[in-house]
């Protein structure tokens, strides 16, 4: 998981990723840290090699892992396409993607020592005979580089090749693993299917030919630092965790905002819409843990089974009337985003003008457990809003007798924020006097932040998800259960979305590119007596 125990090997580390262990460990809040498990070489068979995430996300995040020390000199990249290029060409345009878009600067010497294991192999995804020279290009790279026949096939395309690929990959006999100890797996990119029935046939597609062991299902949200500290925040500190239950909590907020619109992607999300895109995975994912019982170990699937049962007592019992009340769902139109002017849903590229997508979604849930029976779960994300950010909100319950009446102020309870992007960090509010004469009651912040606290940069989520896909770390990965489990909140709410029964559409608010979203979510919160968080 986020914390391991086993120091790096030395073999495979660069002179620049100790330089910058160095560094990192001069700081005092570092001290006594231990390193990362440095990973077995293997070659990365990165499917949709010409892509735009293969080129912000997946290369980038290998080069840092190499700088850091934790990707073997003996790694290699085999990049699978349908364009036309040579291992030549293809280094060269990687080149580029890597100065582009790393979070940190690139030196010469040592992309030129990782470029060396850049190749680049062009084939169909649906056809058999191009599998069988991939299984021979591997060999040969296994000869040459030292990868000792492990295998992470990484599928960086659209969702309607996933089964032709992993098919494919099942008949050359490249999802088996080893005689002589290498392993296989394959890393699949959400979405994980439209709805439920499609998840579960996703699922049987690639369970026919991988194992369950094999399969790592990515969120980038699941690598980010601070969803990896939910679960050390509330399980390695003994003060939270007594308090973290129904009769101290009153609400929890989770929030996912962007001030982005469509960003060229219009056809995709006219498919997919923020229900889809935002809430089925990432936003329940974070109600998981935060909401989830303490595994009995820290590990894989002590988590998932976790994480599990809290998305099953989720309520799936949404009927037409339950929906309207309890889901909001909005689109923006033009507004003022940053000072700028932007236009509105249906007038962005590749958009219908009477589109119906929902680019923003609020929800009330409740947990029905014994720890949270009576507490709401309030959810929001949406496209268009004032501001990027990611937060869960835990709200205290007031104190049962407020014995400072004659305060000059009436404090609000007590609060834990935890910032998932941009100012990683955790928040907490509670009540204080002013220094002053007479009593005067106030609510102040304890603010912890990443970046201060540690003084070293966070590794992106990729270079986190791609590293422990590589240890055989499953504990940040989606199970198949958990896929269809998120479904089964989510599709009945696009049933209804859709009109599936005649009468019972969901109807979509407008609201203003800037704004919060529209009115009605406010509603939503304020029928309760209570209030969005001001972020």
């Amino acid at each position: 998981m986020a914390v391991r125990s086993t120091p790096a090997r030395r073999s495979g580390t660069s002179r620049s990723g100790a330089r910058g262990r160095s560094r990192a460990l001069a700081n005092p809040l570092r001290e006594g840290l231990r390193l990362e498990k440095v990973p077995e070489p293997c070659t990365v068979v990165l499917f949709g090699a010409t892509g735009d995430l293969a080129h912000r996300r997946v290369l980038p995040a290998l080069v840092n892992l190499r700088r850091a020390g934790l990707l073997p000199a003996e790694s290699s990249v085999l990049g699978y396409a349908r364009r036309p290029y040579t291992d030549e060409t293809y280094r060269a345009e990687m080149a580029v993607a890597v100065a582009d878009h790393s979070r940190l600067p690139i030196e010469p010497a040592l992309w030129a020592d990782f470029a060396a294991g850049i190749h680049y192999q062009q084939g169909d995804f649906t056809t058999p005979e191009a599998y069988r020279a991939l299984a021979d290009r591997l060999d040969r790279i296994d000869a040459a580089r030292g990868t000792r026949g492990n295998r992470l096939f990484y599928l960086a395309t659209p969702p309607s090749a996933y089964g032709p690929i992993v098919e494919n990959l099942g008949r050359a006999g490249l999802d088996r693993e080893q005689r002589r100890g290498g392993w296989a797996r394959i890393v699949i990119e959400k979405p994980f299917g439209h709805d439920l029935e499609s998840g579960r046939a996703l699922n049987r597609e690639v369970l026919r030919v991988f194992r369950e062991s094999q399969v790592y299902r990515i969120d980038h949200y699941l690598g980010k630092e601070t969803v990896r500290n939910i679960l050390v925040f509330r399980f390695g500190n003994g003060i939270f965790e007594p308090v973290w239950n129904r009769r101290y909590i009153d609400h929890v907020q989770i929030t996912v905002a962007e001030d982005l619109g469509m960003e060229g992607r219009g056809s995709f999300y006219e498919e997919a819409g923020a229900t889809r895109d935002i809430l089925q995975n990432h936003m329940l994912q974070l109600l998981s843990l935060v909401a989830m019982e303490p595994p009995i170990a820290f590990e894989a699937d002590a988590l998932r089974d976790e994480k599990l049962r809290v998305l099953r007592s989720v309520d799936p019992d949404w009927t037409a009337e339950r929906v309207r009340r309890d889901v909001v769902r909005g689109q923006y139109g033009s507004g003022w985003v940053g000072g700028v002017h932007v236009a509105g849903y249906r007038d962005e590229p590749e958009v219908a003008a009477d589109s119906e997508t929902d680019t923003f979604v609020a929800l009330r849930l409740e947990v029905q457990n014994w720890r949270w029976a009576d507490v709401p779960f309030y959810l929001r994300t949406g496209k268009r809003l004032p501001k990027r950010t990611t937060e869960i909100a835990v709200q205290f319950k007031r104190p049962p007798l407020m014995l400072f009446r004659e305060s000059t102020s009436d404090p609000e309870p007590n609060l834990l924020a935890l910032r998932i992007q941009p100012d990683e960090g955790i928040l907490l509010r509670f009540a204080a006097k002013v220094p002053e004469l007479g009593l005067d009651v106030r609510s102040v912040n304890m603010d912890f932040t990443y970046g201060s606290s540690f003084s070293t940069e966070a590794p992106e989520a990729y270079e986190t998800l791609i590293l422990d896909a590589m240890l055989g770390d499953a504990s940040l990965f989606t199970r198949a259960d958990e896929v269809e489990a998120a479904w089964g909140i989510v599709s009945p709410i696009e049933e209804l979305a859709a009109g599936a029964t005649p009468g019972e559409e969901l109807r979509v608010h407008p609201y203003e590119a800037g704004t919060w979203g529209p009115e009605a979510a406010d509603r939503l919160i304020e029928r309760d007596g209570r209030r969005w968080r001001r972020l």
